[in-house]
């Protein structure tokens, strides 16, 4: 970072992407969090459920990656939900 860049404010960190609304599938709440990676979007996601009274909670990041955020958004949700179907609670083990 250039000393202007520092006397003035700029940062050169990304601005934080908005967090995506939760999504519901079969009972899980799925939170597409994409992590951004120089000019590319990673697929990730926290995926939660309550079980038995408590809270679970699940960080799912994949190594695939996408031109932008909105992009890797719904490439991030289809995973998720693909996961949940495959793997159900045992995905909290």
């Amino acid at each position: 970072m250039s000393i202007l860049s520092r006397l003035f404010g700029r940062s050169s960190a990304p601005a934080p992407k908005p967090e995506a609304r939760p999504e519901t599938h079969k009972d899980f709440t799925i939170f597409a969090e994409p992590i951004q990676e120089g000019s590319r979007w990673r697929v990730a996601a926290r995926i939660e459920k309550e079980v038995d009274g408590e809270q679970k909670s699940h960080s799912m990041i994949r190594s695939d990656t996408c031109e932008s955020a909105e992009a890797a958004e719904e490439l991030t949700l289809r995973k998720a939900r693909q996961t949940i179907d495959q793997l159900g609670e045992t995905l909290f083990r």
